[in-house]
């Protein structure tokens, strides 16, 4: 009968509302502690981090293999050295958000290319374009404002809450996968984890978490935090007309720099402190 046919239908649909909202009120988690930036949100996840991490793992491995095959990976020795070293004073303070993410297994390399973007998957893997560095010629300190910007991504788990997103989505397509096991190969959480750090814009409320701790991060190095400002700035001149790919959904660039004026100043005596050491 089509009205027990209907009737089935809205019980199915009543059911995923349910069962997702149920999911959707239960399934949170603080991945980091506030920081003196004093970040506070609940995040919404589907999957484990141990999950996200293995498959941000092989998803880099990836990519570094391919630029290895085609002769783009750390053809600058002293300019990978930089990197690498601004890198190993940032991870250090990464303890101030995470007591774990100091041990994670970072991994550090330069790929030669065109776009001026940078990156950080889940677990600490990064990866920074040449052009980025080179074209805009940023100090030390300005690298240091990328990093820790693209570090924070990572210890916020922004790519597992995107991952949970996009599952989520297709909750109406998948229900019993998102009901009742959310279980995915390994290899397409993979192409996943390498496509949300790589391809797909975060949020904005992401941007602005990872810009906040980001100037932490840095001060606590003792890298000026104040080099978020021109750093941005930066590359919002060279994107022309169309931003580059590390500014595609970030706030506007006057919304930014008035935020990024009040938390420098807020980490200031961070910096100044690690200054004397």
């Amino acid at each position: 009968m089509v009205f027990s046919g209907l009737k089935r239908r809205t019980t199915l649909t009543l059911s995923l509302a349910f069962s997702t909202g149920v999911l959707a009120a239960c399934l949170t988690t603080q991945t980091t502690s506030g920081g003196a930036v004093g970040v506070d949100r609940s995040q919404f996840v589907l999957v484990s981090s141990a999950e996200v991490d293995a498959a941000a793992a092989k998803g880099y491995a990836d990519v570094i293999a391919k630029a290895q095959k085609e002769g783009k990976l750390n053809r600058d020795a002293k300019q990978v050295a930089r990197v690498r070293a601004i890198a190993n004073r940032l991870i250090p303070q990464t303890v101030a958000f995470r007591p774990d993410a100091p041990q994670w297994k970072w991994e550090v390399n330069v790929i030669e290319s065109d776009q001026l973007n940078a990156w950080c998957m889940a677990g600490g893997k990064i990866a920074f374009y040449s052009a980025l560095i080179e074209k805009l010629a940023l100090t030390d300190d300005e690298i240091a404002a990328i990093m820790g910007h693209e570090i924070a991504h990572a210890l916020r788990e922004h790519s597992r809450e995107r991952i949970s997103q996009q599952l989520a989505t297709n909750v109406g397509l998948d229900l019993a996968s998102a009901v009742f096991g959310l279980s995915r190969g390994a290899s397409d959480l993979a192409g996943m984890a390498a496509n949300v750090a790589i391809s797909l814009p975060y949020g904005r409320s992401h941007e602005v978490e990872s810009d906040r701790i980001g100037v932490e991060l840095a001060a606590r190095a003792g890298y000026n935090p104040r080099a978020a400002i021109s750093v941005w700035q930066k590359m919002s001149r060279a994107g022309g007309g169309s931003p580059p790919e590390l500014l595609s959904t970030h706030p506007s660039p006057e919304n930014r720099i008035q935020d990024l004026e009040v938390y420098s100043a807020r980490v200031q005596p961070l910096y100044e402190q690690a200054k004397k050491r």
